[in-house]
């Protein structure tokens, strides 16, 4: 019994003005790469790019190379030598210690909060996002004045803390409470568009299949969302080591015990060691630097496995 063409093997046969062709159809040519660009002059584009560069090298290359021109101005030595002094040392450390404990716990807040928004609706979703992004139109000092008014001596329970002895501001608990609150968006933004950009098929799909809640997340949700969580990490990351604004007000500015390495860096410069403050600054350029690196590899790693994953071939129907 011979096959019967059906309609669409004739319309693919037929030719643009609607008979039938005895050879191939003619392939469409693909649009030329020229009209996929602006049609602005060129001198448009170049005045662009000569502002763009002219912004990059006068704001961000020029004091950069200025940082580590001024910590070396007087050789190496004494840019060690500024680095090696005890403040130093306990500014690092303080500000290491408020990073280990504030990116981890905005890592589990940014999941919670991202998986809540983007998997769930409920009755108030929309306020809730306010809330995540409140620290980037709230400024810091502002932040840190909140913590000194509810845990300071004269504060809401600044009386009961004093009386059980126990110390929140001008010491580390209050450091990492301000530093947690101006950095808790970072992971939370970074994964909630992402979560609602892949919806809740797989995780749907694997509940189904008899997964439980904690094998949805290892094995589907985390696998998923890793370069973006690692993303987010790393940008927590470098805005926790370089807060000043509200560390400053809830420090106490404690020399060796309550300053991080921005509050340390403002010291020596008010009292006029400028080598020694460009010295321990530029540790904090030097982390600026390597988080662009590793926000370039995570980009390059994310870009590879999407083109990795587009290059699959499409599963046959059975």
């Amino acid at each position: 019994m011979s096959e019967q063409s059906t309609p669409l093997s004739q319309a693919s046969l037929s030719s643009p003005t609607g008979d039938n062709a005895s050879g191939p159809a003619k392939p469409v040519p693909r649009r030329s790469r020229k009209n996929t660009t602006t049609t602005e002059p060129l001198w448009v584009k170049w005045t662009l790019l000569t502002i763009a560069l002219g912004f990059i090298f006068l704001f961000l290359l020029l004091p950069l190379a200025a940082v580590f021109t001024e910590a070396l101005r007087k050789g190496g030595g004494a840019a060690f030598e500024a680095l090696k002094e005890p403040d130093a040392w306990s500014a690092i450390r303080l500000t290491l210690i408020t990073a280990a404990i504030a990116v981890p716990l905005n890592l589990v807040f940014g999941i919670a909060a991202a998986w809540c928004i983007a998997k769930y609706e409920f009755r108030g979703k929309a306020f809730l996002t306010t809330l995540v992004d409140l620290p980037f139109s709230v400024s810091p000092v502002v932040a840190g004045l909140v913590y000194v008014l509810m845990f300071g001596a004269q504060g809401w329970i600044g009386p009961w803390l004093q009386a059980h002895d126990i110390r929140i501001v001008f010491a580390i608990p209050g450091i990492v409470l301000a530093t947690i609150f101006v950095t808790f968006p970072f992971i939370a933004r970074e994964l909630i568009p992402l979560m609602q950009a892949q919806g809740t098929e797989e995780e749907q799909a694997a509940i189904v299949l008899g997964a439980t809640g904690w094998q949805t997340f290892w094995h589907v949700t985390l696998p998923n969302i890793k370069w973006g969580l690692v993303y987010g990490v790393i940008l927590c990351n470098a805005r926790a080591m370089g807060e000043f604004g509200a560390v400053s007000v809830v420090s106490g500015h404690i020399r060796g015990q309550t300053n991080t390495v921005p509050l340390h860096v403002e010291i020596l410069y008010n009292e006029y060691q400028s080598v020694a403050a460009f010295a321990v600054a530029s540790l904090l350029a030097l982390l600026a630097l390597v988080t662009l690196v590793i926000k370039q590899v995570v980009e390059w790693r994310f870009e590879r496995d999407q083109k990795a994953a587009a290059a699959l071939p499409p599963e046959r129907l059975t």
